[in-house]
């Protein structure tokens, strides 16, 4: 029936609106909408020093702006201050070990950790306060903070909260302190809760505490000559900028515990994640030796390669030209040798991308020899002449950061070098783990899973048959070609093995007929036959891989044996390709992250052993499913006993993980 009552505008529901548009992602319009002010409360509020911080709502509030409800240092209400004596320092560790628990944070001179000086150290107990303390190196009252200071970092009883604490454990190492005892890390729990955002501290104050933080440029400018260091800031600039870091870091502990049960991923945070920090810590804080001469030496025969590549090619060419440029190459391939029609790019010249030019080297060998100098020239620019240039002089080692909170599957990632992009199966890539040595008196270990992700496949699908080939030992790829070829084992030839091998790690990538077909050279039948023989004698791997898309299609994520989850938004897409792509995930980020989550538990369990013993070895690097120790001679035999237990041992799976331990002079000779 007809009543006018139902056109008229009412108050709505804002929580459900709010809820959606959190939901979408639509924050900033949330924010306008709603203009809801956080952190009001109508009680007085103090802080340890009985400081009224704010007395009413109304001091948060601006009437006509639309950002209003977006706050900032200048509308929250906060007490930050500077401790400068004795006094008040003692007051406030005593409060701190009443509570078990404070949030910390640094300042320094650099983000390179290792190189870091101590700027400030910040500390908050509770939200709307923090406390900065000014570190001068040989000022009286800095050193004896810092000492005192000291039983809190390295307590066993006392929860330490940062946000990227293992960035402050390196520079608090850099003057002799260890963060020990129990951790949270924001950044760390942000990431096993939803893997896909951002995870600093900027970006998730704006998101979920509706706040904006002082940017750094604001402090100390823009990157370029004229930007100040830390140390130069004034310090009642800085106080606000680092006492918010910590203020805000607590509110974002208390916002975003409750979700590590919700969503289930506790266990991945305190059992994988937040452990690692220490191992990391000591990782990075030692480093790893190069062989400069090595790498200058290796230079020149990477340029003397080039050089003769770039005569050859301009002799296919019939004229000089310049290489790197797209624009004048594309010129001599499409129009002068015309070797096909050329795809343009949106600025009408040609497309000389790297899959373009694979696609003519077959045709002619020009493209060949360009992805090869194109090859060798970014080898010599990314490692053999960048190398040295990180190495840090008073180490004289270069200092890798390893990250934890960027992958989606789990699997660390490194940068100043990035260690995972180093060629491995290449001679140029063979030359450049050459250089990598250990420091006299030492030796390197390598130690390395082998086929670590299909001995978890074989563990996750509980398949009879691939299970038996692991627990007997067999060749896997071996005992694959001789089931799907139906000959006996021994009968095997190496195009069938090699077939099988790629069939092996295809399948925990949902490769299709098509993808196999175009990498093994045969037709689509022979490939699609290839694949229904294969799940026809580990018909567990087929169905744990279609329980594994229905799983993901029900729950919108899949998850490894730690329970870290990664989300996909896309399995029940109307879209086909995107749909695809996130069924494969499903497929492989049980296995892949698994593996992940495997090797971390190994590097924990190694580092605490070698902690119990006192051992003087080192673990150095962690490169794809590899760990690389700088192994005292003396240890070595009861390094290598250990190292390969703690690896195969890490998880409880079905199937035996296996380790190759090897040991040189380099780490070429000890992979």
């Amino acid at each position: 029936a007809w009543d006018e009552d139902h056109l008229k505008l009412g108050g709505g529901n804002l929580q459900g609106a709010a809820d959606l548009m959190e939901a979408l992602e639509f924050r900033r319009t949330k924010t306008r909408l709603l203009n809801t002010v956080l952190f009001g409360a109508h009680k007085v509020q103090k802080d340890l020093f009985d400081n009224v911080v704010a007395s009413s709502p109304s001091d948060l509030v601006i009437e006509d702006e639309l950002e209003a409800s977006v706050l900032n240092v200048k509308t929250r209400p906060h007490h930050y201050s500077q401790i400068s004596d004795e006094a008040s320092l003692d007051k406030l560790i005593a409060v701190i070990k009443a509570k078990k628990s404070f949030c910390f944070d640094t300042e320094t001179t650099s983000l390179k950790a290792r190189q870091a000086e101590l700027v400030a150290i910040t500390l908050s107990v509770e939200p709307g306060s923090a406390y900065l303390i000014h570190y001068v190196q040989g000022n009286s009252f800095s050193e004896m903070a810092l000492e005192k200071l000291r039983p809190l970092m390295e307590s066993l009883e006392i929860e330490k909260i940062g946000q990227n604490l293992k960035y402050d454990s390196l520079v608090l190492k850099n003057y002799g302190i260890t963060i020990a005892g129990p951790v949270f890390d924001t950044m760390l729990a942000h990431y096993v809760i939803n893997p896909d955002r951002k995870h600093n501290m900027d970006a998730m104050a704006l998101a979920h505490l509706n706040y904006h933080t002082i940017s750094i440029a604001e402090l100390i400018g823009k990157k370029g000559k004229n930007q100040l260091s830390m140390r130069d800031v004034p310090i009642e600039k800085l106080i606000d900028y680092a006492c918010e870091d910590a203020d805000i870091t607590l509110e974002l502990k208390e916002y975003l515990e409750p979700f590590l049960d919700r969503y289930e991923v506790r266990k991945v945070l305190e059992k994988v994640e937040q452990p690692l920090i220490e191992v990391l810590t000591k990782m990075e804080h030692w480093g790893i030796q190069i062989d400069k001469e090595h790498l200058a030496q290796y230079s020149k025969e990477l340029e003397t390669e080039m050089a003769r590549i770039e005569k050859e090619i301009y002799v296919m060419a019939g004229e000089e030209f310049n290489i790197n440029s797209p624009r004048q190459l594309g010129l001599i391939i499409y129009d002068k040798l015309s070797l096909a029609k050329g795809k343009k790019t949106k600025t009408g010249q040609y497309s000389t991308r790297e899959e373009e030019l694979e696609k003519l080297a077959g045709k002619h060998d020009l493209p060949a020899y360009v992805l090869r100098y194109r090859k060798l020239g970014k080898l010599k620019s990314t490692y053999v002449d960048a190398l040295p240039n990180l190495v840090y002089d008073v180490t004289n080692r270069i200092h890798s950061t390893f990250s934890q909170a960027v992958t989606a599957t789990g699997r660390l990632s490194s940068q100043d070098p990035n260690m995972q992009n180093i060629p491995i199966r290449t001679l140029e890539g063979r030359e450049i783990r050459k250089a990598f040595i250990p420091e006299k008196g030492f030796t390197l270990l390598a130690a390395d899973y082998s086929q670590v992700e299909l001995r978890i496949m074989a563990s996750l699908s509980h398949d009879p048959g691939m299970m038996e080939a692991f627990q007997e030992e067999q060749d896997i790829h071996r005992a694959t070609a001789s089931k799907v070829f139906g000959v006996p084992f021994d009968e095997v030839d190496g195009d069938m093995r090699s077939k099988a091998k790629m069939v092996n790690f295809g399948i925990i990538y949902g490769i299709s007929a098509f993808g196999l077909a175009q990498r093994l050279g045969i037709r689509r039948s022979e490939a699609a036959g290839i694949i229904d023989a294969y799940f026809s004698k580990y018909p567990k791997v087929k169905e744990y891989m279609d329980s594994s898309i229905d799983e993901a299609r029900s729950k919108g994520y899949a998850t490894t044996i730690m329970g870290r989850r990664r989300y996909l938004p896309d399995i029940n897409s109307a879209n086909n390709t995107l749909k695809s792509f996130a069924e494969r995930n499903a497929i492989n980020t049980p296995v892949q992250g698994s593996a992940a989550d495997l090797i971390k538990l190994a590097m924990i369990d190694i580092h605490k052993e070698m902690g119990s013993r006192n051992m003087n070895s080192r673990m150095l690097l962690q490169v794809h499913d590899e760990l690389v120790f700088e192994a005292a001679i003396e240890e070595l035999e009861d390094l290598k006993v250990l190292v390969k237990d703690k690896m195969e041992n890490a998880y409880p799976f079905n199937v035996p993980m296996a380790v190759e331990v090897g040991t040189g002079s380099n780490w070429l000779e000890a992979h």
